[in-house]
């Protein structure tokens, strides 16, 4: 079978809800939701649409994951742990490096396309 494109409208996804875990929480409880339009049999790739309500957690990333995202909608704030903060909207990339902790804050509500790399 050929690879085919992915494409990323939400049509037929059943997405995953959750919140932030109570222990790394720090304002609110948002919600966070999932579409998740790729996933490689092997589990290294990950990548999709995620939205989340405004509120903030503790984010630590293990030693082997980088995350890469591209913000379509709303603000969020991301603190490291050293103190260096910086804000992204819509049209604002970013990449989490593995091994980054800080601060995860979503100022308004944020929609944003993902991509999760299992190294």
């Amino acid at each position: 079978m050929l690879p085919s494109l992915t494409c990323y409208d939400a049509a037929g996804i059943n997405p995953a809800i959750d919140h932030p875990k109570p222990e790394r929480l720090v304002a609110g409880n948002p919600r966070r939701t999932t579409y998740s339009h790729y996933a490689n049999a092997g589990g290294q790739v990950d990548a999709g649409i995620w939205e989340c309500e405004p509120g903030a957690w503790r984010i630590d990333f293990a030693a082997t994951r980088d995350e890469f995202f591209h913000v379509l909608e709303g603000r969020i704030r991301i603190t490291s742990e050293a103190g260096q903060a910086r804000e992204f909207g819509p049209g604002m990339p970013c990449l989490i490096p593995a091994g980054f902790k800080g601060l995860f804050e979503v100022l308004a509500p944020v929609r944003k396309i993902y991509v999760m790399i299992e190294r």
